[in-house]
């Protein structure tokens, strides 16, 4: 055969013909199915449908979709337990547990009794269709990661409802193909349940110490994604190892890698990236091909068994959501995202129709009712998410702009990176890009000073400016890179922070060339007397994004300064992006103003306050700082209101005591001329 002729035979089986038709329907879906109206997930589906084996037959489901469309799956779970907060879902865990049994039980009760009635099936028959009712897929949760919806709280808990109602439903599958094999076996079950237990540990405690170990190792954005990847199809083949379902593990990873993957980040971007432009596409595409249409003119029968699967299944789920809604005290926009998240059904839903029709507790006409159900289940999920997710964001961009209008749009940062050194550039750049809003649209600055043309600087300098730049351009954030050449360096630091309206300067600590060199350095000195703009020093021996703790050094009266305010913040946005603790050592007076300030900017971190009443109470508290923390220590300039001989004397106790440790040292803004 001709490749011409091997080219346009269908179903299509010229490798390069199929994955460029399956490339053109991604490209295309959205931009057609947007014009009518149609969200684009459902455009996918439905193109599936059209170009599948049960449509005009240009594409066959062969291995290449079984792999991707496993694939899509796997990433759509981890990608949903990936961006998830880890403070939103520990505050929100109870209620999704909760929600899931909820929405397992009266699926389940509904479906019992609605085949029995409606049927006259047996009971593992009507078990079997039931559990097909209560589990659910996540079909529609692009649509609100695409609105930046996902760390809501009606969106947290139908992702955890997510896997409750998963696991009970595999487990209620696997009792009645047991059952209707000769009996359901206890010794079995708990064998199983030890398994998890052993599983849930291994895999919790492993995956965050390799994980550390390599990120410390290997900073290249391949190599840590490729790692991320084999980690969720260990997760996830381990699982299946033990009898669960893969996508359990997947999840499971995803939770437990969360916090070395920021929401800000190039590894973030990359992962949501691959997700939404390849796998997920696949696996909805490969949905669609599953669905059989003229299963619909088959007859009454058919019809019947699927218009009762329909109402039933669609009636329970939004039963529950209303249920939970009404519990949890939610409005009817939250209650339209929960009922839209968990009526979507595909993966475990088609594996238990297959299962079923495969040990003959299925006829033929509920197998090709469950497929409608499934079509319809899928379209009505994501109408029903798309809709409620606009009118959330609506609502929630409505109180951003009020909050905005009373702290003023001048208060996101204009960052200024100063670099020299290639090998702390990037770890620089990447801090402060932590610590920013994530609503901040200045442009941050990556500045290289030299006062020289030796060429052994110059390289170095210039090496050290692109690696700032690209880490600045990984998570798209405009940037300038400036190289300037002046009398010295504080002078070019602080005339471009000048020109460029700078409102943060961030710094590398120096390290000292010989005994009698101070622990910051006489450009950092200098550059302390000689601008008013707040200051970051930084010294980090290890990745920002494995950093276990913030630990912030407070001194009295701190409330007081002009740069108070913006400093919590800025330490909020890092907490925030890191996803972990932050203790202040503070005063007792100063720890209230934080509170004030953390909550008025709605910041969901885990905080700890260690009262002091003196600075050698700090000396008590410091054994207790390790390498996986961030000591933040915030300073003042000589003549402010915070400042005390304590302070005078932190260069050389930070020398003495934490030449070892990772270390930012604040020094907030201060009013007047510098």
């Amino acid at each position: 055969m001709t490749l011409f002729a091997s080219i346009f035979t269908f179903p299509l089986s010229q490798p390069v013909a199929i994955f460029l038709l399956v490339l053109l329907i991604i490209l295309v879906c959205p931009i057609v199915f947007r014009r009518l109206g149609i969200p684009h997930i459902v455009g996918l589906i439905l193109s599936g449908i059209i170009v599948g084996p049960y449509g005009f037959n240009v594409l066959a489901r062969d291995a290449s979709f079984e792999i991707f469309g496993q694939v899509g799956i796997l990433y759509l779970m981890f990608l949903a337990a990936v961006e998830i907060d880890m403070f939103h879902l520990r505050k929100n865990l109870k209620r999704g547990i909760i929600f899931g049994l909820i929405t397992f039980a009266i699926p389940m009760v509904a479906g019992i009794f609605g085949s029995r009635l409606s049927f006259g099936a047996g009971w593992n028959t009507c078990v079997l269709i039931a559990s097909m009712y209560a589990s659910h897929t996540l079909i529609s949760y692009p649509i609100v990661s695409r609105f930046g919806l996902q760390n809501t709280k009606p969106a947290v808990i139908a992702v955890c409802a997510t896997i409750v109602t998963v696991m009970l439903a595999l487990v209620t599958l696997a009792g009645v193909v047991e059952s209707s094999e000769g009996g359901f076996s206890m010794r079995r079950f708990m064998i199983l349940l030890l398994e998890m237990i052993i599983y849930a540990l291994v895999v919790g405690f492993s995956f965050r110490f390799i994980t550390r170990w390599f990120f410390r190792k290997f900073s290249e954005m391949v190599s840590q994604f490729i790692y991320i990847l084999s980690m969720v199809f260990i997760a996830s083949v381990t699982a299946q190892l033990i009898g669960l379902e893969a996508i359990l593990g997947a999840f499971y990873s995803g939770l437990i890698l969360n916090r070395f993957i920021p929401a800000r980040s190039g590894l973030m971007g990359r992962i949501q990236f691959v997700g939404n432009a390849l796998f997920i596409p696949y696996f909805l595409i490969g949905v669609g091909m599953l669905i059989n249409v003229h299963v619909i003119f088959k007859g009454w029968g058919v019809g019947w068994v699927a218009v009762n699967m329909i109402g039933v299944s669609m009636a329970s789920k939004w039963l529950s959501a209303y249920v939970g809604a009404k519990l949890f005290k939610f409005g009817s926009v939250d209650r339209k995202i929960m009922f839209g998240l968990t009526s979507g059904k595909a993966a475990a839903t088609i594996a238990a129709t297959m299962i079923g029709f495969q040990h003959g507790l299925l006829t033929e006409d509920m197998m090709n009712g469950a497929v409608v159900m499934i079509l319809v289940c899928c379209v009505v999920s994501t109408f029903t998410t798309q809709d409620a997710t606009k009118r959330l964001r609506i609502e929630l961009t409505e109180k951003e702009f009020e909050s905005e209008g009373e702290h003023g749009p001048g208060e996101y940062a204009r960052q200024l990176v100063a670099v020299a050194n290639p090998v702390t550039a990037e770890g620089l750049m990447r801090l402060a890009l932590l610590m920013r809003n994530r609503k901040n649209q200045h442009p941050v600055t990556a500045l290289f000073v030299r006062n020289s043309d030796d060429s052994r600087t110059l390289t170095m300098g210039r090496s050290a400016l692109r690696s700032a730049v690209t880490a600045a351009q990984a998570i798209d954030i405009e940037v300038k890179d400036i190289e300037r050449y002046d009398v010295n360096v504080v002078a070019g630091i602080t005339n471009e922070a000048k020109q460029n309206m700078a409102s943060d300067i961030m710094i590398g600590l120096h390290r000292k060339s010989n005994i009698v060199d101070t622990f910051y350095g006489t450009m950092i000195e200098q550059l302390l007397q000689t601008t008013n703009k707040m200051i970051f020093i930084s010294r980090c021996f290890v990745p920002v994004d494995t950093l276990a703790r913030l630990v912030v050094l407070v001194p009295d009266r701190a409330e007081y300064e002009t740069g108070f305010r913006t400093w919590v913040e800025r330490v909020g946005n890092l907490a925030t992006q890191l996803a972990c603790k932050v203790i202040f050592m503070t005063y007792p007076a100063t720890a209230s103003f934080i509170r004030n300030v953390l909550a008025d900017r709605n910041f969901s971190i885990r905080q700890e306050y260690r009262e002091l009443n003196s600075w050698d109470d700090f000396i008590l508290h410091s054994v207790e700082i390790n390498d996986e923390d961030l000591l933040m220590v915030v300073a003042a300039r000589k003549g402010s209101l915070s400042y005390t001989g304590d302070l005078e004397n932190l260069p050389g106790f930070l020398s003495r005591n934490f030449a070892s440790y990772n270390l930012l040292v604040i020094y907030p803004s201060q009013f007047g001329e510098s």
